[in-house]
């Protein structure tokens, strides 16, 4: 793991970190936050794309843009995340945890390796992230904490049985710890969106699913959607009428009921 910097940060200045910012809703979220002049820790596994999207946010917005070319489900890699956020020495005031992916299939026919990559990086890289980060935030007394769930956290989700799993611990975990922090000044929202144009449909391998046909947000509707949810206080933001109309439903369906629709729902259109 290396860390890149470009320009200096100021004296006062607040610092985001976000997994997952190479693209999607991380870079849309980064964007956001560049534009408000927060300074940025960037981290995702390409190198490449986080110096290029530096070079971008630094030049627009004169910001400072720290990036850690990382992959999270490596054994020790969230503390030497916020090991290399700290070199800098300012704190961090925000963190999103953007980072994530899901696996397409029957649970029964997944490759084991992956099912257990997408626990460590969903759930456990996200759990430790924000452990290690509301400390100081306490001590503060001001922060702000950013988990990317989904829509898929209010339903059992067929197909995709252990991503829908792991953000239903997202949503659950976010929820939980914003009522231990009220009060503390530190500020945590989980942030639900549906079907969004990004890079997930490919590394789920979901072409085709009938899911993705129609009603696909813009990553960057969803992350403007989250990001005011954010300094807004707001605890759960779901971008979309639609997508809130949707989670309040499956709520009062029986959940066998809600399950067969998922999985209707996630099934590749027979051509």
């Amino acid at each position: 793991m290396s860390s890149q910097s470009t320009s200096s940060p100021s004296a006062a200045a607040r610092r985001v970190l976000i997994t997952g910012a190479s693209g999607g809703i991380g870079y849309e979220l980064a964007k956001l936050f560049a534009a408000d002049r927060w300074d940025l820790v960037l981290a995702a596994r390409s190198g490449d794309k986080l110096s290029a999207i530096a070079g971008e946010l630094s030049a627009a917005h004169r910001v400072h843009v720290q990036t850690v070319p990382i992959d999270l489900c490596q054994p020790g890699a969230a503390r030497q995340l916020v090991d290399a956020s700290h070199s800098s020495g300012h704190p961090l005031t925000a963190l999103v945890n953007n980072a994530g992916f899901g696996v397409f299939g029957p649970f029964a026919e997944s490759d084991l390796m992956v099912v257990d990559q997408l626990i460590q990086l969903n759930i456990a890289v996200l759990t430790d992230l924000t452990r290690l980060a509301l400390p100081e935030m306490v001590a503060q007394r001001h922060g702000y904490i950013l988990n990317v769930a989904s829509l898929a956290a209010f339903q059992p989700g067929p197909l995709m049985a252990v991503y829908y799993a792991s953000k239903a611990y997202v949503l659950h975990f976010s929820e939980a710890i914003a009522e231990e922090l009220d009060g503390t000044g530190v500020r945590v929202t989980a942030l639900c969106p549906g079907p969004t144009e990004t890079g997930f449909v490919q590394r789920a391998a979901m072409k085709g699913s009938k899911l993705f046909e129609r009603g696909v947000m813009s990553a960057q509707d969803v992350a403007k959607g989250g990001y005011e949810g954010l300094l807004h206080g707001k605890r759960v933001v779901i971008p979309g009428f639609k997508n809130k109309l949707l989670s309040t439903s499956v709520r009062f369906a029986p959940r066998i009921l809600a399950a067969k629709i998922a999985k209707a729902m996630q099934e590749r259109r027979s051509r």
